[in-house]
């Protein structure tokens, strides 16, 4: 029997898919999640209790376009534990489909959701959680995703299972995203589960200033500082970041200091 979280921040589709869930004799248990953030704190309690726990976690059926984290983000994220539950897209967009093979999702199931569909992507499901059952694991949970950097001028990131180590040097903004903040570099972006508060306060002294409640930016990136009828924006790279009003006299100030030495 399938142990299921449903993740969709469409109440009424996320009902319907549960609804639907739960109607299949080979689902135990199916729950809900409304935003990707909440189902990784529900995973994260699956993992700790380890695959025959009481709050275990087999499959997840995840729609990709949500606020904050989407679908693939979260899908990215699971590749970096050791024992992931299995993935089961549910979208009403065809485009992301080679991307979610590529992160080995189970299926793929456009909504609307038909019963018959859903129902082969619970059966593809429970046939390989049948499989890897009877595979050699190593016991014990899998562990959480890391949040510790090794020195302090790098940062540990997870990418398909790997650890990689970017240089705090690089990193040009950081965004939040719920429990997670976004690293932006030249090269890309890399999803760390560290808050932004905490990210503020550990590079204050590498240069790092907030100026909005959702970015923190490296001074040394800021090509503009940008006024346009009482507005107060930077300009890093190609990208424009909008500047807070409480934030906007501080990063001002910083910038004419770090100008005139």
């Amino acid at each position: 029997m399938l142990r299921a979280l449903a993740v969709d921040d469409e109440r009424p589709s996320l009902e319907e898919l549960l609804y639907l869930l739960n109607a299949d004799p080979r689902v135990g248990s199916a729950e809900g999640a409304g935003d990707a953030t909440e189902a990784l704190r529900r995973i994260n309690r699956a993992l700790e209790s380890g695959p025959d726990g009481p709050d275990a976690i087999d499959v997840v059926f995840l729609d990709i376009q949500m606020p904050g984290l989407d679908g693939l983000d979260l899908a990215r994220l699971l590749t970096g534990f050791a024992r992931p539950p299995l993935v089961v897209f549910v979208t009403a967009h065809e485009d992301f489909a080679v991307q979610a093979f590529d992160l080995k999702a189970v299926d793929y199931v456009l909504k609307p959701v038909r019963k018959e569909r859903l129902a082969e992507a619970v059966r593809r499901a429970a046939a390989q959680r049948h499989a890897a059952r009877h595979e050699a694991a190593p016991p014990g949970p899998a562990p959480r995703i890391p949040v510790h950097e090794p020195d302090p001028d790098h940062i540990a990131v997870e990418l398909g299972g790997v650890t990689r180590f970017v240089a705090v040097d690089d990193i040009t903004h950081v965004e939040a995203q719920g429990d997670y903040a976004r690293l932006h570099t030249d090269r890309g972006s890399h999803l760390v589960r560290i808050p932004l508060s905490t990210l503020e306060e550990r590079w204050r002294s590498r240069g790092f200033v907030r100026i909005h409640r959702r970015h923190l930016v490296a001074l040394r990136h800021i090509g503009e500082l940008r006024l346009d009828a009482g507005t107060v924006s930077v300009l890093i790279g190609s990208e424009e970041l909008q500047v807070s009003r409480r934030h906007a006299r501080e990063l001002r100030d910083l910038l004419m200091r770090r100008t005139t030495g």
